[in-house]
Order: C-alpha cells, then structure tokens, then sequence
C-alpha cells in the first residue's frame, strides 16, 4: 500500500509533521549546498550565498549593522552565513510540512527563493540576472527533487508490508545521505571559491619592490615584552576585518586599474605594475574602525608598504577647488576625507604591501587606500579601483546616508590588555598592560588607576614607530585581595587628555576610559 486519502503511508503509520520538516529543510539545505558547488567548480557563476549575504549588509537598518558589529565583531559575516543558512533551512521546513498535500507551495517557494537569491546576486558588476539564473535554477531543481524523492509523490514511498521500524530506518538513512551532501557540497564550493579568487587575483606571483627609503626594523624597545599584550605590529592573520563585502570581491590582477578623476586636470588610469613602478614608501599606522567600542579590538598596527596618496593625486593636478577625496572599491564601497588629510602632514598612502607581503587578499589586495588618524568608513577603501576629486557637498560616501558623521577622525584611545576584565589573580606584584592610540598626533602618556579612589599612575611607554602607530604600556601593580577597579587615560601628543565622557561608536566613534574590574584573591 503507497497512497490513501492522499497521504503516503510508511508502513501502517501516517508520516509525521516532523518528518515532513525535516525533508523540507533538508531539501533547502541541498539547494545552497548545489549553488555553492556550481559556483566553486565554474568561475564564471556567482555565489548565491554570497549574493544574499551583500544583499543583507545593504539593505538591513543601520542599528541592525551596528548591533552585528558591536556583537560578533569579526565574526560578523561567519554569523551572517551561518543566518542565511538557518532561515533558508527553516523556510524548507514549512515548506516541506505543506508540501505533501500541495506540491505546487514548494514550488512557487523554492522557484521564488531562487529567482531572488539570483536577483541579489546580479546586483554585482560583473555578474547578469542570466547568468546568476544558472545556479538559482539548479538550486530550485536540487531543492524540488529532494522533496519529492523523499516525500514519495513521484516513487512508491515504501514497500508494501514494510515495518514502521524499517520506515523509520530507511527515511533516517535517506536523510543522512542528504545532510551529507548538502554539507559536502557547500564545504568543497566554498572552498573552490576561496581557492579560485586567490588563483585568479594572482597575488602569489607580486614581488613588491623595495621602499625608497626603507624603515628601520622594529627596535626591541618597541615592545614591552609582557604576557597577554597586543603585539606592537599585529601579524596580518589577525589583524581585525570590518568591510561590508560579505566575501571578498573577485580581483584579477591582469585586468585591475586605479584610476584618478574629477576635478583633476589630468585625469588618468594606471595598472597594477605601473603603480608597483611608483615611489614606494613604508609607513608604520594604526587603523581604527569606528563601530570599535571602548577597550574593544577593532583596531590594529601594521607597517604598510605603498605609494604616498600625495604623488598619486599630484600626477593627476588636483583642482585647487577640489574638497574631498572619494575612494570607490571594486564591490562600489566608497569613502570620502578632506583633501587636506592628503597634504598637512599626516601618512596618507595607496597600500600595495602589509607587513612585509602583498595585501591579503581579505585586507584588500591588489590596493587600498591607508590614511593616518581618519576612521576606516571614510578613508581605509580596499580593493581600491578609483580615486575622484569632488566638492564636499557634491558627494555623500556610503555610510554617511546611514547616520554616520560624514567627518572621522579617529579619538585618542587606550586599553587595558591584561589583566582581563573579571580575571582572578593571586595578590602580589602584577604587571597591568595595554595599548594606546591617538594616530597622527601620538601618545605623550598613559595613566592608570588601580583601585577606586586610589591615585592616578604614570605608565611606562614603549618606543614610538611613529605619530601615527599605536604604543604599549605598562605598570607594576602591588594587587592586595579584594574586587578592584582598574582605569586607564591616555594623553595625546598635542596635549589633550582623552574623553572621559562615556558615548556609543555611532556617529563618529566611541568615547570614555576603559575599565577592568578584577578579582585578587589568595585561591
């Protein structure tokens, strides 16, 4: 016996609401897993995920983004992954629940999912509705047959006389195979697709030339040398990612320009190697996203290796009626700074090089714009592919619309590295450790306080780099037994004590001094 009233029976029992869930968001989950494959294995067809996941970052409330930022970090776009998975599996799951007495719901469903994970992926430059069509109907037709197979509307769902028990172990067996598949599939597409980008953008063929005038290496003095403290320079594999590329954009290093125009005189392009050809300079800055909260570590130092920003617009002829510098990414991301940030002084520079090797291809390879004591949102562009001069009212950058300042520059700040926050310590000498950071304008002291009420201390500070780098600190600490509030300030090199107000990062970044309660205690 296969059908009666319109219900399969597996073995003298209906099927469960449960099981129908089940092979529904099996069923959605085989569908990403096939896109994902079909985009790993032909480079020419985009990522559907991927596709959502941008559509996501563009479209959701600004509090939504900030909330995500502030939350996960750099783990943003991993939870924006693993989101988009959840929801398409949970939207399968209701669709499988109804699909066994209306099959036409799952189609209209997976067919709409598809069309607009397709549309969303179009949205890319070099990505058409027809080609993005490709995978969308693939992922349809995966996602479609699941469910029929396994809800048996095309096949006799079980043996006629089969026990409940062999029902139950045949459909778990067939849902095992499933899940296996659409993990399988999504694993080996994505990573094909982290494989090709790299292949394609050719990154490990650069040699990067040598500065004109290299920096000398970083001396001993420069680090503190105590545990639990943030390296003065961060190793690029952990320096900290903040972009709304959901993936990294698709570069190809044969085939990638800059180019300089507006209100320039002599508008002009130049290919990667012609900028390898420029004068190379290194430049030790920390950058600073303004979504980083008070003691959070959306912040980094690297010695950047590139051509300063200043030949880059000279060569064009920079209309002395020219306001502001707009960066544009690859992905259409864009900043905007005031032309001054190019010429007062500051380090300001086009970065091919990141501690000593190409741009990761996550940092913004093949180029991206570096600008010392501005804020990521309006100055760090990766994937750089163009620079226009404009007037400061002619353009708004991508997140000023969004209620972010449309000026940035980054606030003196300083954190407390060790001891964590909560941390229990045994009594006696303690070191208490941290980085400060006041980028093109420097730290000139670090004081701490050690307990409420208690005096504030003037910290030992590591060897500048620069203005423009971050510096370590450190004090000894005579920890007695008890709850203790640890404070730290900081002073830049203009003279001027960080804010102790307590502000949120929006709309222009973070303000207070950082606090650490900690517990000494004998056990």
């Amino acid at each position: 016996m296969a059908l009666a009233t319109g219900h399969l029976i597996y073995g003298s029992v209906k099927p469960t609401r449960a099981r129908d869930a089940l092979t529904g968001g099996l069923a959605a989950g085989l569908a990403l897993g096939v896109s994902e494959l079909l985009a790993g294995v032909f480079s020419g067809l985009p990522s559907l995920v991927e596709g959502m996941g941008n559509w996501v970052i563009d479209n959701v409330p600004t509090p939504v983004k900030e909330f995500a930022i502030a939350t996960f970090g750099t783990n943003d776009k991993l939870v924006l992954l693993i989101g988009i998975a959840t929801v398409s599996v949970l939207i399968g799951a209701l669709v499988g629940i109804g699909a066994r007495r209306r099959f036409g719901l799952a189609i209209a469903v997976f067919i709409g999912f598809s069309l607009f994970a397709a549309f969303a992926a179009s949205a890319s430059q070099d990505v058409s509705l027809g080609v993005a069509m490709i995978p969308g109907g693939a992922a349809a037709l995966a996602g479609l047959a699941t469910i029929q197979l396994m809800l048996g509307t095309s096949a006799p769902g079980a043996m006629e006389g089969e026990s409940l028990q062999a029902s139950r172990r045949r459909f778990l067996l067939g849902a095992g195979a499933v899940f296996g598949l659409a993990v399988a599939s999504a694993a080996v597409g994505r990573n094909l697709l982290t494989q090709a980008r790299r292949v394609i953008a050719g990154r490990e063929d650069v040699v990067l030339p040598a500065a004109a005038i290299p920096r000398p290496a970083v001396p001993a003095t420069a680090e503190l040398g105590v545990e639990g403290l943030t390296p003065i320079i961060v190793p690029n594999s952990d320096f900290y990612r903040i972009d709304t590329a959901f993936a990294v954009p698709r570069v190809v290093i044969e085939e990638w320009t800059l180019g300089v125009s507006g209100m320039v005189d002599r508008p002009y392009q130049i290919d990667f190697y012609d900028l390898l050809d420029m004068r190379m300079v290194e430049m030790d800055v920390t950058l600073s996203c303004v979504s980083n909260p008070i003691g959070g570590d959306l912040v980094g130092n690297a010695r950047w290796l590139g051509v300063p920003l200043s030949e880059i617009l000279d060569r064009a002829g920079v209309d002395p009626e020219a306001e502001q510098v707009v960066g544009r990414s690859i992905d259409d991301f864009t900043v905007g700074f005031p032309v001054e940030a190019v010429y007062d002084g500051r380090e300001a520079m086009v970065a091919v090089g990141m501690n000593g090797e190409p741009l990761p291809i996550e940092h913004g390879f093949p180029a991206r714009l570096v600008v010392a004591g501005l804020y990521g949102y309006v100055s760090a562009t990766k994937w750089l592919t163009s620079i226009e001069l404009t007037r400061w009212d002619d353009f708004d950058a991508y997140w000023i619309p969004r209620g972010w300042a449309k000026e940035g520059p980054v606030k003196t700040q300083s954190r407390i590295d060790t001891p964590g926050h909560r941390q229990r310590i045994p009594p006696g000498a303690r070191t208490v450790a941290g980085v400060a950071w006041a980028p093109d304008r420097g730290i000139s002291k670090v004081e701490v306080q050690l307990g409420d009420g208690q005096d504030w201390v003037e910290a030992e500070l590591s060897e500048p780099l620069s203005v423009s780098a971050w510096v370590q600190w450190r004090v000894i600490w005579d920890a007695t037994s008890g709850e203790h509030l640890l404070r730290v300030r900081a002073t830049d090199g203009t003279g001027a004590l960080q804010d102790e107000r307590v502000r949120p990062p929006a709309p222009d970044g973070a303000t207070g001094w950082h606090t650490q309660r900690v517990v000494v205690t004998e056990a």
